[in-house]
């Protein structure tokens, strides 16, 4: 038996390089660059602690092969109990190791901030003042993700494309539970939440098509939750813009209600036009009509609140997607056990508003005391 576990010990260890071929080890070979110094920053991060486990592994081989029984040569000293030497360097050097790596997590918790402006496209090019970055509206649906180009004027649903060397500035959110949005090989993953906005700045260096995905686990369709990114030249960045005005469709409010709808592995679909204001409403839950933006209740709230109105107000700021009209598959279930199909009303959940609350632009009209003064 022992020469049969010994047999498999060293069969695995022949085979552990071929597993570790087929990986893909794009985290540690990027293609932008602050991804490129995250990567930076984990091997400077090992290299650090390997300067003392490295001495303490070898030392406790050494102690054990050293002072084995069989080596009556070996000093044997139980009286011996203190080194002021030994008690020196097993104290400063993993204290030195510490300080270097506190140094260098608080220089690149500020530089790799994701919500700080780049200041660089790569080591050797900074950014200039006549770098116009572009920026790129991420919302994380159930279970795909929309991707909206203001200045262009088009959105996306599972494919996003950006030139090289074009610093890029990312608004994410979401439209119901928490996602996470990563590229690895452009960035690190940053969190998309409803009703609040999260910020990614990055910039791709190589052309190429870059997996991405949602690293946080939302529900039956999270596996589907992939996309791929485009690294381009800037003409083909233009052609690709152009691809998606030829032939896609118009984002308005109601497409975007019907594509809020939970769907799995839904296809790449072009927008070659997007209703004004829709990003703005998409993270401040207020894309039906009736509802009251969030940030309009935040206002009115710093004015000092609505008094007898907010009861009012409260109704129309009820956002659950689980009573839309035709709730796709998949939809999440409530505590009270009452499913996104069925007709009837979970307890504490009122159904949304009616469509007639809503203003003449669909969007819900701003609520009489939004601009009173404060209470005394």
């Amino acid at each position: 038996m022992p020469r049969l576990m010994t047999l498999i010990r060293r069969l695995s260890a022949l085979t552990l390089p071929l597993a570790l071929s087929g990986c893909n080890l794009v985290v540690m070979s990027p293609s932008g660059d602050i991804a490129m110094q995250q990567r930076d920053l984990i091997l400077v991060s090992v290299a650090l602690m390997l300067l003392i486990i490295v001495p303490v592994i070898c030392l406790t081989l050494y102690f054990a092969w050293h002072y084995r029984r069989s080596n009556t040569t070996a000093k044997y000293d139980p009286e011996w109990h203190h080194s002021t030497r030994l008690e020196v360097v097993i104290w400063s050097a993993p204290l030195a190791i510490i300080i270097a790596l506190g140094a260098v997590t608080w220089v690149s918790t500020h530089q790799l901030d994701p919500y700080r402006p780049l200041d660089r496209i790569d080591s050797k090019r900074p950014v200039t003042a006549e770098t116009k970055p572009i920026t790129i509206e991420v919302v994380a649906l159930d279970w795909k993700w929309l991707f909206l180009y203001p200045e262009q004027g088009i959105a996306t649903v599972n494919e996003i494309a950006a030139p090289i060397d074009t610093p890029i500035e990312f608004k994410i959110t979401g439209s119901t539970v928490m996602n996470s949005f990563y590229i690895p090989a452009l960035a690190g993953q940053i969190y998309a939440m409803p009703g609040m906005q999260t910020k990614l700045h990055a910039v791709m260096n190589k052309e190429g098509v870059y997996e991405g995905f949602s690293a946080n686990y939302s529900g039956d369709g999270f596996s589907g939750m992939r996309f791929k990114f485009h690294g381009l030249s800037n003409a083909a960045f233009g052609d690709w813009v152009s691809r998606v005005k030829s032939q896609g469709s118009a984002l308005n409010r109601d497409a975007y209600l019907k594509l809020e709808r939970p769907s799995s592995r839904v296809p790449v679909t072009y927008y070659a036009t997007v209703e004004n204001g829709l990003y703005d409403a998409i993270l401040n839950l207020c894309v039906q009509p009736g509802q009251m933006c969030a940030n309009e209740m935040m206002h009115i709230d710093k004015m000092g609140g609505a008094g007898v109105d907010s009861e009012e107000n409260r109704k129309r700021l009820e956002y659950d997607t689980r009573w839309a009209a035709e709730a796709g598959p998949g939809a999440t279930y409530p505590a009270t056990g009452h499913g996104a199909k069925q007709g009837q009303e979970a307890e504490g959940v009122n159904a949304p508003a009616a469509a007639g609350d809503a203003g003449h632009d669909g969007h819900g009209a701003a609520p009489d005391q939004l601009n009173t003064n404060p209470k005394p």
